[in-house]
This record gives C-alpha cells, structure tokens and sequence, in this order.
C-alpha cells in the first residue's frame, strides 16, 4: 500500500461532502493514494517481493507473470514486463490482463488453465491499480470511492491428489452494460486514459446479482453448500454490497473478509490485498469463496481450499 492515506475528513477539504456522508453510504473510513512519482509498475513490484519471500522462490523460478490492471504506466509495455524485469525474472513471460475489478479473478482462472495444461509450474498473478491517476477529485459520487494499492500471489503446481488450491470458478462479461461503468477516453478515442463515470444505482443492482449468481453456480459445480464456506472474500467496492452478499448467501458476517473501511476501492488489487490482511486468520482445509464485478460489466466467482 502506498504511505500517503486520504481520510474522508481530507476528502471534505476537496469537495462538498463529509465523513458521516461517505461511511455511511460505502463504509469507506480512508484509502492510500500513490505518490507523484509511484507508479502502478512500483506497487506491483513490492507485493511481488514479498510474495516471492513468503513463498520460498526466487524470481528465476517463475515461468509466467500476470498483471491485472486498468492503470498500467504506459500504454505499453505491459506493467507485468516491468516488473518482470525489476526483479529480473529471466525465465518468466510476461503480460497484463484487464477486466477492471474483476481482473484479479480472471487472472486466476487463467493461471490455473495454464498450470493444469502441465506447461508451467509457478506463475506470479498480481492485481495492482492507481485508481487515483483516473478519477476526477472534483466528483464526489466517484472520487470517494477509490484508493490505490497491489496485491501479488504466487500459483504452483503440486503433484498428488488435489486436496487444496483451485476448485471450481467461473468469470462472465456482458459488454452491452459499458455505460454504467466506464471511463470517459482511452488511447484509440481521445487520446487520453480519461476518468471514472459511473452510474451507481445500476452497477450496485448488477453487482449484487451478478456477483451472487457467479458465487451459487461455482458452489454447485464443485457440490459444495454454502453453509460449509468458512470464509467469503468479495471485492471490496462498497460496504453494503458487502453486506447484502452476505445476507444473500445467508452467511454470518464473521465470516466475510471485509478491508473495504481501510482501503477502499482498489479493483484488481482488492482481493489479494483483503487476501494478504486475513490471511493469518485462514486455516488449512478452509473453503474460501471469492467475488467480483467490475468494469465490462465483468464478474466471476473462484472457489479454493487452502
């Protein structure tokens, strides 16, 4: 996460509207905005390291890199070839992936595609975005909702019977829904990567139907109920999204990872980022559902034992 945290009370000095206004609404208390100068490419770089340390690997084990973001440096290269080379990665390919928030589940659906296709052992999938660089600040109903940070994991093959790892997932798109959920230019348009417009009625209604309906079909192709879920993990856009999921599935709170007050919207990065802040309260064998919709409109649900 980036040293920098924006406070709603600080978002109160910038426009019309207040702490009480914004928790409220979103449950959002703060979030991390990247420093003049930090780039996407730099936060996905340090989670990796970390990663790479808590994993056990050096980077020369790695074979694929793979980056979700909706804010990569340049328009090219990809952020994942920059951090391919940071951390001198010689033996891994490299490229970026994007479907907004969602981007972090899609990313792992294909890197368990890839792994099951026994061509590669170890991929680094990383979910990082700079929210900050394309929301206007002058816009109140998008600018309180997004903050910036990186999330890395690293996806390994393992031999045996599969016991834990990757279950069941499955990511969907309905690209006729772009008008609630977009951003206003991009390279072949204007030019320019533009802002955040989003119709927030709308995509609370699609995300919560979509996002549920993704979680029920991944528990019935893995014939799992939900009452044996110990522990659900959903993009953390927005605190009563969260909280209708819940009720929804007819899951106990205690049981939803929820970061969404610390740091707000982060879309790829979200999930790794809740994943790395619970994940010492996570025991070996639990069932973990995760969730989420974006941008596209995109969404998907992953279901994994740890």
């Amino acid at each position: 996460m980036p040293k920098k945290i924006l406070t709603n009370n600080d978002l109160a000095k910038m426009v019309e509207t207040s702490d009480e206004w914004i928790t409220t609404r979103t449950g959002i208390k703060q979030r991390h905005i990247a420093a003049d100068g930090e780039f996407t490419s730099h936060m996905a770089t340090e989670a990796t390291k970390k990663a790479l340390a808590n994993s056990g690997l050096d980077a020369d084990d790695i074979d694929i890199i793979i980056v979700a973001t909706t804010t990569p440096d340049q328009t090219f290269p990809s952020v994942a070839s920059k951090v391919q080379a940071a951390i001198s990665a010689k033996n891994a390919a490299a490229f970026d992936i994007q479907a907004v928030c969602s981007g972090f589940l899609y990313g792992m659906t294909i890197a368990e595609s890839m792994i099951k296709s026994g061509m590669y052992k170890n991929i680094l999938l990383i979910g990082a975005d700079k929210m900050s660089s394309i929301v206007d600040w002058t816009d109140r109903k998008t600018c309180i909702l997004f903050g910036d940070g990186a999330g890395a994991i690293i996806i390994s093959s393992e031999n045996g019977p599969q016991k834990r790892g990757i279950i069941s997932s499955i990511i969907k798109t309905d690209g006729t829904l772009e008008e609630i959920l977009h951003t206003t230019g991009g390279p072949s348009s204007t030019g320019t990567c533009g802002t955040v417009s989003m119709n927030g009625q709308e995509v609370f209604k699609h995300a919560v139907q979509k996002m549920y309906s993704s979680m029920v079909a991944v528990l019935e192709k893995a014939h799992i109920k939900a009452s044996d879920i110990n522990w659900v993990v959903p993009h953390q856009a927005n605190m009563r999204i969260i909280d209708f999921l819940a009720k929804k599935l007819n899951v106990d709170m205690d049981k939803v990872v929820s970061t969404v007050n610390e740091h707000a919207n982060t879309s790829a990065a979200s999930i790794p980022l809740a994943l790395d802040q619970f994940a010492n309260k996570f025991k070996k064998g639990d069932k973990i559902i995760m969730t989420a919709a974006g941008g596209g409109f995109t969404w998907g649900s992953l279901l994994l034992v740890w």
